[in-house]
């Protein structure tokens, strides 16, 4: 199996979820290689030899400078091409989904999206897919290659392996239509601390909060633990948080060590983005909430007055 990873990456970083994609490939075995698109990329090469890349194809071209899909579907699609890939790996991304679909249009291959796992079954590639809101887990194929495949956020750790890459530069033939679009501006999000794909802890709000003004005990719990502040779907809604933080199907997938629920119901949506929680905390005043059947400790009463003192108490043992 000769597998190329899509190795994304962000202000001179990669992509978490990209390296954990690339571990599990070289986990699977076979001829394992990444590729690297952007404008001075080359210096993190010798990073993906860490996590598994037993080659790293980079194409460098000022051209590739902005993160627009269409022209790193040219560069991949020579590359398969040329070395005959038979398998593609994509870890989920808004831009690594454009570019998945993009490339599986130009070379006219299947794409199975959303994975949450990949193995070798009697020489075969089985994927395994989520369904129905999560309610079922499906075992998903290819009947003809490159097999393209594209996984969930966080659905591999990734696993420094000490090893090394061979670095390979690739030329930049871009096609008169990839150049169209033009990128005038990017924003960047304003935060401090760890991003909620990242962070080890999330402190996450649901419309139990009262009103807006209470994601601001839960900025401070968050602060206090080291983490990261996340939250449901109906308060990004109602403008209460951030997109960025929206954690659940229609928003990001995350794994952390720890998850504190704080006047969240539990519902489906919602459980499908953070369910993959090592410890899962509700706080929640209805006993009959759904979160409670799946979190791991559950505190019924007013968030408004427990978080609060449970932020007095950590600070206080962090002092100690």
């Amino acid at each position: 199996m000769a597998t190329l990873v899509f190795l994304e990456h962000h202000e001179g970083e990669f992509v978490r979820n990209s390296l954990g994609v690339l571990s599990k490939a070289a986990a699977l075995g076979g001829d394992v290689a990444g590729v690297i698109a952007g404008s001075g990329v080359r210096d993190l090469a010798a990073q993906a030899g860490e996590y598994g890349a037993a080659r790293v194809y980079v194409a460098d071209d000022p051209a590739l400078e902005a993160p627009l899909p269409q022209p790193r579907v040219d560069v991949l699609a020579s590359l398969v091409g040329q070395q005959s890939f038979d398998t593609v790996l994509f870890g989920q991304s808004v831009l690594a989904a454009d570019l998945a679909s993009g490339l599986a249009a130009r070379l006219d291959a299947g794409l199975n999206w959303d994975l949450t796992d990949i193995r070798l079954e009697d020489g075969k590639l089985v994927g395994t897919r989520p369904a129905l809101a999560d309610s079922v887990v499906l075992d998903v194929g290819w009947t003809s290659e490159p097999r393209l495949a594209l996984f969930r956020t966080a659905a591999f750790e990734p696993v420094p392996t000490g090893g090394s890459a061979e670095v390979e530069d690739v030329a930049v033939v871009l096609d008169g239509h990839s150049t169209a679009a033009v990128m005038l501006e990017q924003a960047h999000e304003q935060r401090s601390g760890p991003s909620i794909e990242d962070a080890d802890v999330i402190v996450a709000g649901g419309r139990g909060l009262g009103k807006p003004e209470g994601f601001g005990m839960i900025e401070e719990l968050a602060k206090a633990l080291g983490g990261a502040v996340g939250a449901t779907r109906a308060v990004v809604d109602a403008g209460w948080y951030p997109y960025a933080a929206q954690v659940g199907q229609t928003g990001k997938t995350v794994s952390p060590k720890l998850y504190i629920a704080c006047g969240i119901s539990g519902a489906i949506q919602h459980k499908v983005g953070m369910q993959g929680s090592s410890t899962i905390v509700a706080i929640n005043k209805d006993a009959n909430a759904p979160i409670f059947e799946f979190c791991d400790l559950g505190v019924i009463g007013d968030v408004n007055e427990i978080v609060p003192k449970l932020t007095e108490v950590v600070r206080a043992r962090r002092q100690a």
